[in-house]
């Protein structure tokens, strides 16, 4: 520590030495490595503090730097020492020294430990600090002193308010004073302070606060207190929104009685608390929201001082004189612009009018009857900042407006969303009639604020523009053209241009295709690389319009290719640009010659010779594949000769790179060649690219694979020739595919696909039986002894598919094969695999063959039904309903006979059963459709559990056949006495509802009420299966049940609380086990509730669904994994609700993350608690997610405890690295 004393010395030496001595200093701080012991502390202090007085101002600032670093270095008493000194510092008389104390104290502040790591450093150090700060602004005359130390403390508060738990009440006496400051500043900084007060304190003080300012609020003293009071209230309302809605009633109207004063600032400051309470309180301000939008209404129109004339032939000569002469005369008139401040008024209520807009979805109708008409009206603004955010809430209305794009609803089009579409579409007129001027105005963020108004409403209602092209092209070439137009300005109008060209009929844009080209093709020689970027996705989109191939069109495209071309190729020739730019000008080009292409003449193939070197560019190719891909397919057989003896070999090279987009655009690319240049494609060229396939077939891609056997497929039809050359590996491949038990859906079907057209080719070694043999090799050796193939069971019914297919491609063949199936049933000897296959291969062809002619079939089924496999029983059940799904008349009627006399065989004729209604067509039913009703009902109250499953998925795919009819039965029989009846008629529904859309759909809305009445049923099991019918209903229909969600979420609700009563012990040997018979139920609910998250979150109550969520996070390990699943879609779907809850929130997940379990616990014990933990962790994950979580005292102590202990922090990692992966790969597969 000789530092300090040479420091001490150097009070005599010039001042270079002591300011190099202190950066020592704080070099020597800064290292970890540094101890201190009590003598050189009490030194290093005390000179520090004495530098902090020097007279040169770079030292004092490195001083102070120092100190920083020093107070984890130092223990407790030094670290006041410091702070003592500091706080009196600044009440010193010398403000230099006042400035470096304040800056001092926050330094001090920032390095002080959060309170969560248990050192009582903070508290002692923070509560000295306060005291001095709260004396300090109370006494002080000085305003500078008293804004530093409300600085000071806001950033206390804010970083530490909890540790000052004991000072609140004191720190709300010195601040409410401060609102009545003579300065503005001062009452500014109070207002601040304040709103990182109330985001900690206790209750009792929030509602002393309120108390207060509602009493000054009435008093009114003078308008200049009540605009503050106002403004304090609105920044409460912005930090801690979730508190102060229990006051909101008695604040609204008096803040609604301060709109009418005569004062425009108080004006503005009352619609800022308007939007903050909109924000932060959705629920309490919603009874006011009529009253808060009639006044914004009424203010967004205030301009006192400004007469806007009708006559908009008027306007443009005022607008003349305006600029021109006006200028002059300003100095004698004693009303200046300056003076008028009503277009704050007319700001604060278009962003309060935004807020509404924004958080209330279910008002739309009355937006648009209402508040629509009045935003249009005002597009005149004249105030450019005003005008931007009447532009923004009408932005944000057609936001609101725009349909939900998911799958959800696209198989679920109901009438009731199109009204606002509707009601937008007659406003359209009006829209481009207050635009369309604009377009040419010299400003250009009113421009700009056009422009993104208009894409979004092009977006919103596609076509909606048509009739207005005309109006709107003279703004879009003016931007373009416009010497003085920003980039960005140039950008926002082609993005426009490039919305507009793709949501609108080709037609409508021919007439002005002369005048819109020249600018755009312009854009494409601009030097920033953005605009050329925009300029080359338009021309690709214009392309497509002057000459639209999917339908005849009698514009002449040719005289606009000597525009579009030679600037497309300047820039697809260029290697030094940006990456982007390339690859738009790859896609642009290709589209020019797949749209234009007949017309390029002797520009063609230098151009496809270009293709040619971007395809052996590893940057470009990717794009460039796509691009051939779409050359490829044009109707205008561009010819490809020239670079196919070259192209084909490195696309075949291609499908050996990592890059899974590269390999299956080329599959792409190389089938739409093979389809369409067959003739021009060499033996060689197609042997290059068949020795890579096999590597691609395998179970680790099945897209890859699907999209590889889809070419072979091409292959095989279209060059069969080259079929005499696939190798054998890529067949072991394909056969080692069908034994997968990952095969299913599209890869399957390619499969069989191509087997039959494989088949067909006719080619030796390739034929029928080979393949055949190929196919069902593994499972008839795997009866013979030392075979260790054992096939899962997807692969069976894969394997069977195949069989039927090649059977329906030969049909020669089929009987001999059934033939052969038939006898390996009825062979003793056949192992139960060969007889599983046999079975599944009869039902599959069964289904579009006749079998009839087979007389022993039944009787071999039959026998089977006794065979001690189960896997053997299931396969012969599933072959009889397929086999009588091909002749309806033969075997339906001997199958309901057996239903009702064989008890034993039930179950599984019933399955049989369910398979015929599955798969036949409702014409063929119809006649049988009386006879399986009345046995179905029969077994409706079987107590087997398994059996009512199958029999209500029978009556439920029955009702479909009739729905008219049979829907009421089922109704009628809600009222049955029996509880197995009543569920299975309940569960019968959920099988009535599909994810697309059907003939029953209206008379399942009128009556699904009825039967989600047995909600409330006194039986367990039958409120069970009606839970998993409204889930159901949730899911793949949203339009059932959105309008009955009033009548059925308190039932629904209720559901998911712990039922005392139905918990009950079991007493295993010595030990004694809790069962809870409820909690499927409360699972079932709960499912439910995150269902209607997805579907129908706009008609929840949100606050209400939150105190449920709430209890599941305390309920069982099920139901708590379930929770915290939802707590995480809250967090994005409606994060303000979740920062209104984060403390009722946070301590369950607390209590779960610090679990411990006991220590002699089983395996599966340890595992639970570990998926617990992690499930919880990403609930947290989530939530930190939220904007302005950080500011919450419990979030921001939780989130410090996670990081202190080791085993949560590291927890915590994996699940943000998992989280980080994820996005990566989905954002890759975008790609």
């Amino acid at each position: 520590m000789h530092l300090c004393l040479y420091i001490s010395q150097s009070t005599v030496a010039v001042c270079c030495f002591r300011f190099m001595a202190t950066n020592d200093l704080m070099m020597e701080l800064q290292k970890d490595s540094i101890k201190l012991d009590e003598d050189s502390e009490k030194k290093v202090v005390k000179m520090l503090l004495k530098l902090l007085e020097d007279k040169n101002g770079e030292v004092q600032n490195l001083a102070v730097k120092c100190l920083g670093p020093l107070v984890g270095k130092v223990k407790e008493y030094q670290v006041e020492t410091i702070v003592d000194t500091l706080c009196t510092n600044m009440l010193s008389d010398k403000e230099q020294l006042r400035d470096i104390s304040s800056i001092g104290l926050k330094t001090v502040i920032s390095e002080l430990p959060p309170a969560s790591t248990g050192s009582t450093m903070t508290a002692n150090v923070c509560k000295k600090i306060t005291a001095q700060l709260t004396g300090a602004i109370g006494k002080q005359e000085d305003v500078s002193v008293q804004l530093e130390a409300l600085d000071i403390l806001s950033d206390m508060l804010s970083r530490l308010g909890g540790t000052l738990y004991s000072f609140h009440s004191s720190i709300l006496n010195c601040l409410l004073p401060q609102l009545t400051s003579p300065r503005l500043a001062v009452r500014k900084r109070a207002i601040i302070a304040l709103g990182h007060l109330v985001l900690t304190c206790s209750g009792n003080i929030f509602s002393e606060l309120m108390e207060h300012l509602l009493a000054e609020l009435k008093r009114n003293e003078s308008t200049s207190t009540t605009r503050t009071y106002i403004q304090c209230i609105a920044g409460i309302s912005r930090q801690a929104g979730h508190r102060i809605g229990e006051h909101l009633e008695k604040i609204i109207p008096l803040i609604v009685q301060y709109c009418n004063v005569e004062d425009d600032e108080l004006r503005e400051y009352c619609f800022q608390a308007f939007e903050s309470f909109v924000r932060r309180c959705p629920k309490e301000i919603d009874p006011h929201i009529p009253n808060v939008m009639g006044l914004c209404l009424k203010y967004i129109t205030f301009d006192p001082n400004y007469n806007y004339d009708n006559e908009e032939e008027e306007e443009e000569e005022m607008m003349e004189t305006e600029n021109g002469e006006d200028e002059e005369q300003e100095s004698d008139d004693e009303y200046s612009d300056d003076d008028d401040i009503s277009w704050k008024v007319r700001r604060s209520a278009a962003k309060c009018l935004e807020a509404v807009v924004s958080t209330r979805h279910d008002l739309l109708q009355d937006f648009y009857k209402t508040l629509s008409p009045v935003l249009i009206s005002r597009f005149k603004e004249r105030e450019e900042n005003v005008k931007a955010d009447i532009f923004s809430a009408y932005t944000s209305l057609l936001k609101q407006t725009l349909p939900i794009q998911s799958w959800l609803h696209a198989s679920d089009a109901t009438g009731k969303d199109d009204v606002p579409l509707t009601m937008l579409q007659n406003q359209v007129p009006n829209i481009v009639k207050a635009l369309h001027k604009q377009l040419k105005e010299k400003s250009i963020k009113s421009r700009q604020g056009c422009f993104s108004l208009l894409t979004e409403l092009a977006n919103v209602l596609p076509g909606c523009l048509a009739d207005h092209i005309p109006a709107l092209v003279p703004g879009i070439v003016f931007s373009l053209a416009d010497k003085s137009s920003s980039s960005n300005m140039r950008i926002d109008t082609l993005s426009f241009l490039h919305v507009l060209l793709c949501n609108h009929q080709p037609e409508v844009f021919h007439p002005h295709i002369k005048t819109l080209l020249p600018p755009v093709v312009a854009c494409i020689g601009d030097p920033f690389y953005k605009i050329t970027s925009e300029a080359l996705l338009v021309t690709q989109q214009l392309v497509k319009v002057i000459r639209p191939l999917d339908k005849s069109c009698t514009f002449d495209a040719k005289p606009y290719v000597k525009d579009l071309f030679p600037g497309t190729l300047k820039r697809l020739k260029a290697a030094d640009i940006d990456q982007e730019v390339k690859e738009r000008a790859i896609s642009c080009m290709g589209q020019i010659i797949c749209n234009l292409g007949d017309h390029l003449s002797t520009d063609l193939q230098p151009t496809l010779k270009i293709f040619l070197e971007r395809l052996k560019n590893e940057i470009t190719r990717l794009t460039t594949v796509k691009a051939l891909t779409l050359i490829a397919s044009s109707p205008l057989k561009i010819d490809l000769r020239p670079i196919l003896g070259e192209g084909f070999p490195i696309l075949a090279s291609f499908l050996r790179k990592n890059q899974r987009a590269l390999k299956l655009s080329t599959l792409t690319a190389l089938d739409i060649l093979v389809k369409n240049y067959s003739d021009s494609l060499k033996p060689a060229m197609v042997e290059s690219v068949l020795t890579e396939l096999p590597a691609l077939i395998s179970e680790n891609d099945m897209h890859v694979s699907q999209v590889a056997v889809m070419f072979l497929t091409t292959l095989a039809k279209v060059y069969p020739s080259s079929i005499s050359k696939i190798s054998s590996s890529i067949l072991a491949e394909i056969f080692q595919l069908v034994h997968s038990p990952l095969l299913q859906g599209g890869a399957l079907n390619a499969i069989i696909d191509f087997f039959q057209a494989l088949v067909l080719t006719k080619t030796a070694a390739m034929g029928y039986s080979e393949l055949m043999k190929h196919l069902t090799a593994p499972i008839y050796s795997s009866g013979s002894a030392g075979a260790s193939v054992t096939l899962h069971k997807q692969a069976y019914y894969s394997v069977a598919k195949c069989v039927a297919a090649l059977s329906s491609a030969c049909p020669k063949e089929a009987p001999g094969v059934v033939n052969q199936f038939i006898q390996d049933v009825k062979t003793p000897k056949s192992s139960s695999a060969v007889k599983v296959l046999a079975f599944l291969s009869l039902a599959e062809m069964g289904r579009t063959m006749n079998l009839s002619a087979q007389r022993e079939l039944k009787t071999v089924i039959l026998e089977a039904f006794t065979s001690p496999s189960e896997e053997v029983k299931s396969a012969a059940s599933y072959a009889l309903g397929n086999v009588s799904v091909g002749n309806l008349k033969e075997y339906l009627p001997f199958m309901l006979k057996e239903i009702g006399s064989q008890p034993k065989r039930q179950y599984l004729l019933l399955h049989s059963l369910k398979e015929v209604i599955s798969s036949s067509l409702a014409d063929g039913l119809k006649p049988y459709v009386e006879d399986i009703w009345a046995l179905l009902f029969k077994h409706c109250e079987c107590t087997e559990e398994g059996t009512r499953n199958v029999v209500a998925e029978c009556l439920g795919k029955l009702t479909l056949v009739n729905p008219s009819e049979l829907l009421p039965r089922l109704k009628k029989q809600l009222s049955s006495g029996s509880p197995h009846a009543r569920s299975t008629v309940v569960t019968a529904i959920k099988f009535t509802i599909a994810d697309q859309p059907q003939p029953i759909d209206a008379l399942l809305k009128g009556c699904i009420g009825d039967f989600l009445k047995t909600l409330q049923d006194p039986d367990l099991n039958v409120r069970r299966v009606a839970l998993a019918l409204f889930n159901s209903a949730a899911h793949n229909k949203p339009s059932l049940i959105r309008d009955l969600l009033d009548a059925v979420l308190p039932s629904l609700y209720s559901e998911t609380k712990v039922r005392r009563e139905l918990i009950r012990e079991v007493e295993m040997g010595p030990f004694k086990h809790t069962v809870d018979d409820g909690l499927d139920v409360r699972k079932a609910a709960f499912e439910c509730m995150y269902t209607l998250l997805e579907s129908c979150l706009d008609r929840l109550d949100i606050y209400e669904y939150l105190n449920h969520v709430e209890d599941g996070l305390k309920d069982h390990y099920d139901i708590r994994m379930l929770t915290f699943i939802m707590l995480a879609r809250l967090s994005t779907l409606c994060p303000n609700a979740v920062l209104q809850r984060l403390e009722r929130l946070i301590e369950p997940l607390r209590a779960t993350c610090s679990t411990k379990v006991k220590a002699g616990s089983v395996k599966q014990e340890f595992e639970k608690q570990d998926e617990l933990k992690r499930s919880a962790m990403r609930a947290v994950a989530a939530l930190l997610t939220i904007p302005e979580v950080e500011k919450s005292p419990v979030m921001a102590e939780f989130s410090s405890q996670i990081r202190s202990n080791p085993e949560m922090a590291s927890l915590f990692e994996s699940i943000q690295k998992d989280s980080a992966s994820l996005s990566t790969t989905e954002s890759m597969d975008m790609s």
